[in-house]
């Protein structure tokens, strides 16, 4: 198979016109991934989680809105630093019994709580008006995770 090198780089203005740098007006979904290692114990549980221990999470935080004028939805550096002020600099290394809300720290209520703080900065920022927070998922270990989407949060 043959690989060529591009014989010039696309310019703008002169190979591409900013009319062009929006393929279309749709809706789409944007997503990122994080991860975070926090401790915690569940209370009212019996079994392994009764005591305390620690999970590497996984948080993928999905938004929608239709692209801008150069086809950009949400930039990938502001998901990144959303999520990072309002959840993952919280949590990230820290005991979640203590700095949580008072709760039960179960993926369940963790994952509305996160949706709530996301969906919260997102908004304040006002940046992208058209973005929507569509969903967050928290996986607690590699096959387990809890869900808060849009639809259920506007139950």
């Amino acid at each position: 198979m043959d690989f060529p090198a591009p014989e010039k780089v696309q310019v703008l203005g002169r190979d591409i016109q900013e009319d062009q740098l929006k393929y279309h007006n749709r809706r789409v979904l944007v997503s990122k991934e994080f991860t975070f290692d926090s401790a915690h114990h569940l209370h009212c549980y019996e079994g392994k989680c009764k005591s305390l221990h620690g999970h590497t999470y996984k948080l993928q935080v999905v938004m929608s809105g239709r692209p801008d004028y150069r086809g950009i939805t949400i930039d990938f550096a502001d998901i990144k630093r959303i999520t990072k002020e309002s959840v993952i600099d919280k949590l990230d290394h820290r005991y979640l019994n203590e700095v949580l809300p008072p709760m039960n720290t179960t993926a369940e209520n963790m994952v509305v709580w996160i949706y709530e703080e996301i969906k919260k900065q997102l908004q304040a920022e006002g940046l992208y008006p058209d973005v929507e927070l569509e969903e967050v998922r928290l996986w607690e270990t590699p096959t387990s995770y809890a869900s808060a989407t849009k639809a259920l949060m506007e139950e």
